[in-house]
This record gives structure tokens, sequence and C-alpha cells, in this order.
């Protein structure tokens, strides 16, 4: 089957379908799968609606998926999926490919510009798995190293990040560089 062929596929049959025609991870807790897959018109609002699953501390420090949606489809260096758990919407994941000044990323390589995942499943690898998937897809583009920014404070994710290897770069962001620059090196 062509890569046309399944990208088809994906988008035009159910979710079952869909789901063996994108890379898929074990999840550590449970054996079920982790999948990426395109945010269609059917899964946008169950996708937009995981926001909620976050606590009042954890959506000060991630933008609300619709909102990331959005930033989505205005950007032309966006790359975006939602990460299923089995055939459950588990989360957002976002990727900023290179430098682009309208979106106010001044990153010159791949930069992680979004990751959610949803309350109930933190904790339990997903997290992991959808950032596992990415490095593997970069290693076979020839893509040596992953960026990303990390806010600060009670609810940072500093501790998942470091656990995946990722180190601060020293480059701070926002008007108070209240977040730091962090990457993933292979």
């Amino acid at each position: 089957m062509s890569a046309f062929q399944s990208t088809q596929l994906s988008q035009n049959n159910s979710r079952s379908a869909a789901a063996a025609c994108t890379p898929q991870r074990p999840l550590a807790e449970g054996g079920q799968k982790i999948t990426l897959r395109r945010i269609t018109a059917r899964t946008v609002a169950d996708i937009c609606d995981l926001s909620e699953t976050l606590t009042t501390e954890q959506r000060a420090m991630v933008a609300d998926n619709a909102i990331s949606i959005a930033d989505a489809h205005f950007s032309e260096s966006a790359w975006f999926r939602a990460i299923y758990v089995g055939e459950d919407p588990a989360g957002f994941i976002m990727l900023h490919n290179g430098y682009d000044y309208e979106d106010g990323l001044e990153c010159h390589g791949v930069f992680l510009w979004r990751l959610m995942v949803a309350g109930p499943y933190q904790g339990s690898g997903v997290g992991r798995g959808a950032i596992e998937m990415i490095v593997e897809s970069l290693k076979a583009r020839g893509i040596s190293e992953l960026y990303a920014g990390c806010g600060q404070g009670p609810s940072s994710p500093a501790p998942f990040y470091e656990k995946l290897g990722f180190v601060p770069t020293g480059v701070f962001y926002g008007d108070d560089d209240d977040e730091i620059e962090i990457v993933l090196r292979w």
C-alpha cells in the first residue's frame, strides 16, 4: 500500500482502520497501543474536550487544545496529531519544523510546540510513548535533536522531560523568562 493510500484509508475509514495505518507503541500499563492520528471533523471536539481533564495549574502551563489546533491551521510549519490509547483519545502533540517569525518560534530545528496528555492518562506512559514515536520518525529523517520549551513552577513538566533525557540549553522564553528551552539529542 502506498503512503498516499495509507493516508486516505486512515482519513476515510473507521477508527480501527485508522489505527492500523498509524505508528503504534505498546502502553506500559495495560498493554493497549498508543497511536498518533490525524484530527478530523469527527474527532476534533473529542480532542478539544481533553483540555477539561487538566488541573487548573496544568491548564496554566499548556494551551487549550482548541487554541493549539487553530494555531496549527494558521502555521506553515506545524505538524499535529491526536494521541490515542486503544480507541480512546488521550492527548495532543504538535511539532514546529524550523524557524518561523510569524509563529513566534525562533528554533532552527524541530520544536515540540505542544504536548498535552489528558488527566486520566498521565503517569501511564502515554507522553513517553508519543515522544518515542516522534523521535523514531525524526531519526528516520536524519534529524538528531528535538527542542521544547518547559514552563517553570509547581506544575512544571520538567521532571517528565528530564526522565526522557531532555537537558536545558540556557535559553529562556517569554516576557518574564518563565519558560526554559530544553533539547533531546540522540
